[in-house]
């Protein structure tokens, strides 16, 4: 099952695609049911369908995931929350442009973490897409709103788990669908268990059709998919790679909430989510040979 014909590559670029639409659709969600209960809802189904998998696998294979996946879950969980929460006080647009700043956190963190010195253009890089978030953010008129602000945060949470996945799986036999289940298992109970202790609880579950399909999308595609994806292409790619391929994010971000979601964005937003989009594509692209 871990063994597949297609890119690591490929799967990058679609998990970007997929997550980018992501933000819509967790809008859309949110509009109807709180943020824990969504994540709850999103990530417990998803294991609920991984869990006759999970059955089958060899006991020892079964140790060694979940041994590697605690630490990974408990990353996920904070990304998610602070990501979600993120999302309810920002547009979709901005949540998925700043994210992308995940691209850019995380080969510092791997030259600490691994000794791999990023590429000097990756700090031209840096400037160009701290100058996209000046504009996208409304900081250039001088104010950051809170959904901006946790959203940065998400991406250095991002880009630490973006390391800390392949430390933990590379070469131990990891079986990445199985770590999907547990991951999400982990992350549904985390958020189960804080919208509990929240005053009130959790409310009725909506029955309306535009929910339904927000939650069939996050989970079938958002989570078993992407989640799956960007798992085999961390245990076969650096973190640096691996951000870099998902930097396309904002792009398929924005395209969804002005498709989707109908949400404006100024011309100086269009700007600055550009300028970060096209650092994070430049950084994908190989770096052109010089004839000797």
């Amino acid at each position: 099952m871990n063994r597949i014909l297609i890119p690591a590559e490929l799967l990058l670029l679609l998990t970007a695609a997929i997550w980018g639409g992501s933000y819509s659709m967790v809008k859309s969600a949110l509009a109807f049911y709180p943020v824990a209960g969504v994540i709850a809802l999103r990530f417990l189904l998803s294991a609920l369908l991984l869990l006759p998998y999970w059955l089958r696998l060899p006991r020892a294979q079964q140790q060694a995931t979940l041994r590697a996946a605690l630490p990974i879950g408990a990353g996920l969980l904070a990304v998610i929350l602070v990501e979600t929460y993120g999302v309810a006080h920002t547009s979709a647009g901005n949540a998925a442009f700043l994210i992308s700043l995940c691209l850019l956190l995380t080969p510092p963190l791997e030259w600490l973490w691994f000794g791999k010195r990023p590429a000097a253009r990756l700090w031209l890089a840096a400037v160009i897409s701290l100058l996209g978030t000046w504009l996208l953010t409304g900081m250039a008129a001088g104010s950051i709103n809170r959904g901006d602000a946790l959203m940065l945060l998400a991406a250095l949470l991002r880009a630490v788990q973006t390391c800390l996945a392949p430390r933990l799986t590379a070469g131990k036999g990891i079986d990445m669908l199985g770590l999907t289940g547990v991951q999400s298992t982990l992350v549904g109970a985390g958020a189960l268990l804080l919208a509990v202790l929240q005053p009130g609880g959790l409310p009725p579950l909506p029955t309306v059709a535009p929910f339904w399909l927000a939650i069939a999308f996050l989970v079938l595609f958002c989570t078993l998919f992407a989640f799956w994806a960007m798992n085999h292409a961390l245990a076969e790619s650096s973190p640096s790679k691996v951000a870099l391929l998902l930097g396309s994010e904002p792009l398929w971000g924005a395209l969804f909430a002005v498709a989707w979601l109908g949400e404006p964005l100024a011309a100086s937003g269009w700007v600055g989510g550009l300028l970060i989009a096209g650092a994070a594509l430049w950084q994908a692209l190989p770096p052109r040979r010089v004839a000797a």
